[in-house]
């Protein structure tokens, strides 16, 4: 069974025990939080559940499995004959989760 769900701006198709990183969320390390599903569909594709815009009684239930900084991004600014050089690092915080259970 595979779910849709929509977490950071983003949607995400996600699967039981699949583990992956999500915009920062303001959960500890340990807790169980609960996605609403945008589109519920067994393995096969045979019974699909299309919300409008969720799936009514659809739940998506995972763990926090850590918190953290993603690897360092270099942003440069240059602008050509003024001596203007800026560098600067980002690290994008990130939640890993793990998806426990779908429920349609």
């Amino acid at each position: 069974m595979f779910a849709v769900i929509n977490t950071g701006g983003k949607q995400y198709l996600v699967k039981e025990g699949q583990e992956l990183k999500v915009e920062k969320l303001e959960n500890n390390d340990g807790d169980v939080i609960e996605f609403e599903a945008l589109l519920v569909s067994d393995d096969e594709g045979a019974d699909t559940k299309i919300g409008t815009p969720t799936v009514a009684g659809a739940k998506v239930s995972a763990k926090v499995v850590e918190t953290g900084k993603g690897e360092k991004i270099m942003v440069v600014k240059y602008k050509p004959k003024s001596r203007y050089r800026r560098k600067n690092g980002h690290r994008q915080p990130f939640t890993k989760i793990k998806i426990e259970k779908i429920v349609a």
